[in-house]
């Protein structure tokens, strides 16, 4: 086993030469499959940029876009988890979906730097980093699972919230929310269970001036025999785990902006109403009615942003595996490894990216979040003055001066 120096010095090869041996392996295998006409061999045009992305650029756009979505999501958490945040069952479900992208962001950092700067550095193939490796894969599977089963918890409940509205108080209870909420984050442990054991750790034996042990990890002995697994495990991913979260999304989304667009209709037809001198009174009422629905059009504007961007980081994925799927345990090794880098980053910016949408279109998130960190940093950097008063009027209608430059009270 390689411990305290790196493989690289005991064996005596350079990194170029090590890429050359990968090369002359890789293109050997992809022969023998091409002319034993087992496997189609992977020669789509793009492949040669991405591979290029794969080796030189994923492992640091990868750990600045974590770096950015971890201090997004806990900015996102500190936000909703606010007493009249967190009243809305809704904000507790966005609360999960940060907390368990936030999780991943912060796996995925460590990840990408000992994967793709620390190691092809050292070369250094120990027994821990085949752990970590392996441990990383299913982590991250069970998080990712954990974050599409919140985000289409989210969908369902603002369909019953929009489509029910009777029946809202019934279906869209505290309780059916924590309900929600646990099972999203423990089913995805049980659906992703058979993928624990498509990969496992192995060793090569070197021989230089002595033995040595290089671990890494590699399809199971199971997978490796088993066609009949790897592709059920294929479908279960395809089907269950993107592909059918996706067709549901899809549908409510497209229900959401339906009800969008007959909302616009209505009000320009109450508009159009309240001109009438003889309907002053029920224009009234439903100017009231509509100023209250206004924030709920907000909210659904909002949600339906964070499903269409879902959506569009995790439909290819969806389509890629049921591809592989289909083709076999082939497109799995010679294609679809090469585009996991690709994909990794669609999720991670869909994971990052949510907080700006909230920031954009969500007006109590934004006062929400103005009260947490603007004005605490602008009273830091800006020392109170006597001359500042500032009078606000309370809930109960009677006025408070409050000295500090505008502190809301």
């Amino acid at each position: 086993m390689v411990e305290n120096n790196t493989a690289i010095e005991h064996l005596n090869i350079s990194i170029s030469d090590l890429k050359l041996l990968r090369k002359f392996i890789k293109d050997n295998i992809n022969a023998e499959m091409e002319n034993s006409g087992k496997c189609e061999v992977c020669k789509w045009a793009i492949q040669d940029i991405v591979l290029k992305y794969s080796q030189n650029y994923h492992g640091y756009v990868a750990i600045t876009v974590c770096f950015f979505g971890i201090v997004a999501n806990m900015l996102t958490i500190a936000v909703l988890t606010r007493k009249d945040m967190a009243a809305a069952p809704i904000n507790r479900i966005l609360t999960g979906i940060a907390v368990a992208d936030m999780l991943l962001m912060v796996e995925y950092t460590s990840f990408a730097y000992y994967y793709y700067i620390e190691l092809p550095g050292k070369l250094n193939f120990p027994y821990w980093g085949a752990a970590f490796i392996l441990f990383h894969a299913n982590f991250t599977q069970v998080l990712h699972t954990i974050s599409i089963c919140l985000t289409l918890a989210l969908a369902i409940w603002r369909y019953i919230a929009i489509g029910y509205p009777d029946k809202n108080h019934i279906y869209c209870t505290e309780g059916r929310c924590t309900l929600s909420i646990s099972l999203s984050y423990f089913l995805p442990i049980l659906l992703c269970a058979p993928t624990y054991f498509i990969l496992e750790i192995k060793s090569t034996t070197v021989m230089e001036d002595q033995e040595y042990v290089l671990y890494h990890t590699s399809l199971s002995d199971i997978a490796a025999k088993s066609d009949i697994y790897l592709l059920f495990n294929f479908w279960i991913y395809a089907v269950i785990i993107k592909l059918l979260p996706c067709c549901i999304l899809t549908v409510i989304s497209i229900w959401l902006i339906r009800t969008l667009f007959k909302a616009k209709k209505r009000k320009q037809a109450l508009k159009g109403y309240s001109t009438c001198p003889l309907a002053i009174n029920l224009a009234n009422d439903s100017k009231k009615k509509t100023k209250s629905e206004r924030r709920a059009d907000r909210t659904t504007r909002m949600l339906v942003a964070v499903l269409c961007l879902f959506l569009v980081t995790e439909f290819p994925q969806g389509l890629f595996a049921l591809y592989m799927g289909i083709k076999g345990k082939c497109i799995f090794l010679m294609c679809y490894q090469n585009f996991g880098e690709i994909m990794d980053i669609l999720a991670l910016l869909n994971g990052g990216i949510n907080f700006i949408l909230y920031c954009c279109m969500n007006r109590m998130f934004r006062t929400t979040f103005g009260q947490l960190f603007k004005y605490k940093i602008l009273y830091k950097w800006t020392p109170p003055s006597q001359s500042d008063v500032h009078t606000t009027t309370a809930v109960n209608g009677t006025n408070t001066t409050d000295l500090r430059s505008g502190t809301p009270l």
